[in-house]
């Protein structure tokens, strides 16, 4: 990017950073969590932070996060490494929990506002990462399956542009066990797609 993009590549950085649109909507303080450059070339869209990354302010900072590496096959340098990857959720704050404990769903209005405005800025990516069914419902739209699992299993109908996934959460342990189909065939495509758009090599890894 040129000195006048840089330049307005931080100042919506800052903007992001210091949003209190949804303050009334939130049980705490906002603090938007998201990571990349406009050099990023692989975009993972998740939900929303968790408690414990809205505590630590990184990213998938947590057991999800743990498991979203090891589908992708990579460690925490390269994950976290924002001249590659970006990461930027559907709801930018951590929306609290209900009264099982469970994370709430991202504010609706957040990515509508956000998204639009932020993607300009990362030009070079060429593969999007849709983790979960808000992250496929708000890219896909009507292009969604009947069900997150038949998303899932049609990766291949959304290539090159998007590869949907599961969350990575613990909560989808069941689901994972059920659906075999997706270590034995969505990962290895999963890895090979990753690893040619960040420029690597599964050899290498």
């Amino acid at each position: 990017m040129g000195l006048m993009n840089d330049s307005l590549f931080d100042r919506i950085i800052s903007e992001v950073r210091e949003c209190h649109r949804c303050e009334d909507c939130l049980p705490h303080q906002p603090r938007p969590v998201i990571r990349g450059l406009p050099s990023a070339r692989l975009l993972i869209v998740g939900q929303a932070p968790g408690l414990k990354v809205h505590e630590t302010g990184l990213s998938f900072n947590d057991p999800s996060g743990d498991r979203l590496r090891a589908w992708l096959g990579i460690n925490r340098d390269e994950f976290y490494d924002e001249t590659r990857i970006a990461l930027i959720p559907v709801g930018l704050c951590f929306p609290g929990r209900n009264a099982a404990g469970a994370d709430l769903p991202p504010l609706r209005g957040c990515a509508p506002f956000w998204h639009p405005r932020l993607l300009p800025f990362f030009p070079n990516v060429e593969l999007t990462l849709l983790v979960g069914g808000y992250a496929q419902k708000f890219y896909l739209k009507e292009h969604c399956k009947s069900s997150l699992t038949d998303t899932v299993r049609a990766f291949k109908d959304y290539l090159p542009r998007f590869f949907p996934l599961p969350h990575p959460s613990w909560r989808n342990t069941g689901w994972l066990k059920r659906h075999p189909w997706f270590e034995a065939e969505l990962l290895p495509e999963l890895r090979e797609k990753t690893a040619f758009v960040r420029g690597a090599s599964l050899n290498q890894r």
